[in-house]
C-alpha cells in the first residue's frame, strides 16, 4: 500500500511539471510572435474599423461608377491636397515613402535607425508592393509608436479618372480603379495591423479633382507636401540637407526610406540637429490641422 501510494504521488508531480511545460512553452511562443500567413501580431488583436471597409468601398463605387466623369484639375497641388499644417509654432511633420516595385522595394535601415536613436517621430506613406516585399519589417515599423503609417496605394499609381501620366507613369483610368488603388492597400494595412490609415498619397503624388473626392468619400485625407525633400531619392546628401533647411512652422517634407544607396539618410542625419537648434520639434500628421 505505501508503495502504491508513493508511485501516485510521483505521477500527480510528474503530469503536473509536463503539464506546466506545455503551459509555459504556450504563453512563451505566443508572447511576441509574428505569424506570416495571418499577417498579425498575436499580442495585437485587430481592431474592429468603425465601418465594414468592403460595404464603404461598394459604396463609393455606386455613387461613381455610372457617371460621366471628366476632371477639371490635374497634379500636385490641387484643391483637396492638403500640404501643410496650419500652425505658426515651430513644428515640422517629416513624411517618408516606400513605393515598392523593382526599384522601389529595399529598406534603408540607416535612416530608420537614426529616427529611432533621436526619438524623430515620421510618418510613413507605404505602398502594398513594399509591404509585400517586407513583411517583418513593415511590422516592425507599424509597431514602433514613433512611427506612423499611412497608405501610398497599391500598385504606386497616379490617381486620375482617364489615365493621366506624371513621371512615366500611366496613371489610373476609372472611379473603378482609382477606388481599388486606394482600397486594397488599405484593407491590407488594417489587415496586417488591426488599425486604419487617416492619411494616402498617391504614387507620383499626382491626382486629377474627381480623385481627390473619391479618395475623400472612402474616408481618408490626401497629404502631399511643401518642402521636397529628395525629389523621389535622387537628391546628393548636401540637396536633402539644403532642402529640410527650407521648412517653415507647420511644413511637411517629402522624403523617401526605400532607397538607402541615395543621399536621403545623410542628408537628413545632417539637417536634423540644425532643425533643432533652430527650435523646431517634430510631430506626426495624426491630430494636426492640415491646410492646402
Amino acid at each position: 500500500m505505501k508503495t502504491l501510494r508513493i508511485i501516485s504521488v510521483l505521477s500527480l508531480l510528474f503530469l503536473g511539471g509536463v503539464t506546466y511545460v506545455i503551459l509555459n512553452l504556450q504563453n512563451t511562443s505566443q508572447s511576441n510572435t509574428y505569424d506570416v500567413t495571418q499577417a498579425v501580431f498575436t499580442k495585437s488583436p485587430v481592431k474592429q474599423p468603425s465601418v465594414n471597409l468592403q460595404t464603404r468601398t461598394n459604396d463609393v463605387l455606386n455613387k461613381w461608377q455610372d457617371q460621366h466623369l471628366e476632371a477639371t484639375e490635374w497634379g500636385e497641388h490641387i484643391s483637396g491636397v492638403k500640404n501643410k499644417i496650419d500652425t505658426e509654432e515651430k513644428i515640422i511633420a517629416l513624411t517618408f515613402d516606400a513605393c515598392g516595385g523593382t526599384w522601389g522595394e529595399k529598406y534603408d535601415e540607416t535612416l530608420i535607425n537614426f529616427l529611432k536613436e533621436e526619438e524623430i517621430p515620421a510618418t510613413l506613406f507605404i505602398n502594398a508592393r513594399w509591404i509585400e516585399a517586407n513583411k517583418e519589417t513593415f511590422m516592425m515599423l507599424a509597431e514602433e509608436p514613433l512611427f506612423s503609417i499611412q497608405n501610398h496605394g497599391t500598385n504606386h499609381l497616379p490617381l486620375s479618372v482617364s489615365g493621366q501620366t506624371a513621371w512615366g507613369i500611366e496613371g489610373t483610368a476609372s472611379a473603378e480603379e482609382i477606388i481599388h488603388e486606394v482600397m486594397d492597400n488599405q484593407t491590407l494595412i488594417y489587415e496586417m495591423t488591426g488599425h486604419l490609415p487617416n492619411f494616402f498619397r498617391s504614387g507620383t503624388a499626382h491626382y486629377d479633382d474627381l480623385a481627390v473626392q473619391m479618395t475623400q468619400d472612402l474616408g481618408l485625407t490626401i497629404v502631399n507636401y511643401d518642402v521636397l525633400g529628395d525629389a523621389g531619392a535622387t537628391y546628393s546628401a548636401s540637396e536633402v540637407e539644403e532642402a529640410l533647411l527650407t521648412v517653415v512652422p507647420g511644413s511637411i517634407p517629402l522624403l523617401h526610406m526605400n532607397q538607402p544607396k541615395s543621399g536621403t539618410a545623410e542628408g537628413v542625419m545632417a539637417a536634423i540637429p540644425q532643425l533643432k537648434e533652430n527650435g523646431f520639434t517634430f510631430v506626426h500628421l495624426v491630430d494636426q490641422t492640415l491646410v492646402e
